[in-house]
């Protein structure tokens, strides 16, 4: 199977399609789960896909028992430097290894397919566009996703592949695995004039730039260290000519965090923060904090579970616990609020790449090894079968 797997993913890096409608990939989707013993429904606000598998064996409670899996199927607005032969030329890229999530996936759903009379409950797999925005995951539940099997989902698993780690090893964490997701928009608005005599406006440029230094000092002196928030300021735009003070000037930052008292303390602070600058020079300020996507929190229960599930279909020394959580966000956190379960990273560097020098996901030049498909298939499959097995015998308390 793994070379119909490889073939899939190519032909979908080939074409990436970003954001929430997808047409191409998703007819690429469907045209691979053609044949196989699914109930299929696509989205109406998005291009989902969502199947469901309906397991044969008993179980020995009531009701039966539901897995998810998932994976993200959009791409980046990103112009490929990867080299690779199947590489994009349309100027977006599969450049977080969502290509390989696609057709993992759909093997995942071919094995468990074969097995169906095994599976002691129902599998959901779910093909979700836009989790690199505006997110896809929140509107796929909204459709219904968590009850796509009739009763409610039971546990959720996801794996996302990545650059920077050895090609085959499962890493992951207990708790807060991946980071909160917010933006701080922040517009200046002074008084513009002319460069040769500011002291006749109110320039909005110091005040700014003084805005992105606070930020930092903020950061280390309001926050727990052992309890961490990164802010990047990543657009910062002011004026149009040497000579003119402009009126307004603007910045938009990336803010990460770890945990829900660090997001309430985000959320009241910086604003506060911001408009005291503003005020002491002079200015006013437009200050808007944007929650995006929360803090993807793997259950506890679910990663020993997954650990012990990993270790034996592909040994041991593949599976680590990661001591630290990753500071990127993902919008599965959106299923995981609501499900136990958890989130894995598969290593798919490529032998020939150096770990020192490798590109990390969204890189225009990261490159995947897609040998990995087969150990992505195969784990997402057997943490779903594994998990139904468990979940149909009835607790003892």
């Amino acid at each position: 199977m793994l070379d119909e797997l490889v073939a899939l993913r190519r032909r979908i890096h080939r074409d990436p399609e970003v954001g929430l409608h997808l047409p191409r990939t998703q007819a690429a989707v469907l045209e691979a789960l053609d044949g196989l013993p699914l109930e299929i429904t696509t989205g109406r606000a998005l291009s989902s896909v969502v199947a469901v598998l309906r397991g044969g064996a008993p179980t020995a409670g009531g009701r039966r028992p539901v897995v998810l899996l998932r994976g993200d199927m959009d791409a980046l607005p990103v112009t490929e430097a990867s080299g690779e032969e199947f590489a994009s030329t349309t100027g977006a890229m599969h450049a977080c290894g969502h290509d390989l999530h696609v057709a993992g996936l759909v093997g995942a759903a071919r094995l468990l397919s074969a097995r169906r009379d095994e599976l002691a409950g129902d599998v959901v797999f779910m093909f979700q566009p836009g989790e690199e925005g505006p997110g896809g995951a929140l509107p796929m539940i909204e459709e219904g996703v968590l009850e796509a099997a009739g009763g409610r989902v039971d546990a959720a698993f996801g794996i996302h592949v990545s650059g920077l780690f050895e090609r085959g090893t499962f890493l992951s964490k207990a708790g807060p695995a991946w980071a909160g997701s917010n933006v701080l928009q922040v517009t200046v608005r002074g008084r513009g004039g002319h460069a040769s005599s500011p002291w006749m406006s109110v320039d909005p440029i110091p005040v700014i730039a003084e805005i992105v230094s606070a930020l930092q000092s903020y950061v280390t002196r309001r926050h727990d260290a052992f309890d961490p928030v990164v802010i990047t300021v990543g657009e910062l735009r002011a004026g149009t000519a040497a000579n003119v003070i402009p009126s307004t000037a603007e910045l938009k930052a990336s803010v990460r965090n770890l945990s829900h008292a660090s997001l309430a303390q985000l959320a009241a602070e910086l604003p506060q923060l911001v408009d005291g600058i503003a005020v002491a020079h002079g200015c006013a300020a437009d200050v808007v904090f944007e929650q995006q996507y929360p803090v993807t929190i793997n259950d506890t229960g679910m990663w020993d579970h997954a650990k012990t599930t990993l270790a034996e279909l592909h040994g041991a020394d593949r599976v680590i616990e990661r001591p630290n959580p990753i500071m990127g966000a993902e919008d599965f956190s959106y299923v995981l609020e609501q499900v136990p379960g958890c989130f894995i990273l598969l290593g798919a560097r490529p032998e020939d790449v150096p770990a020192a020098t490798a590109p990390s996901n969204h890189s225009a030049t990261v490159r995947f090894d897609d040998a990995v498909l087969g150990d992505q298939a195969a784990a997402l499959a057997g943490l779903a079968a594994v998990t139904l097995s468990k979940l149909s015998v009835p607790s003892d308390r």
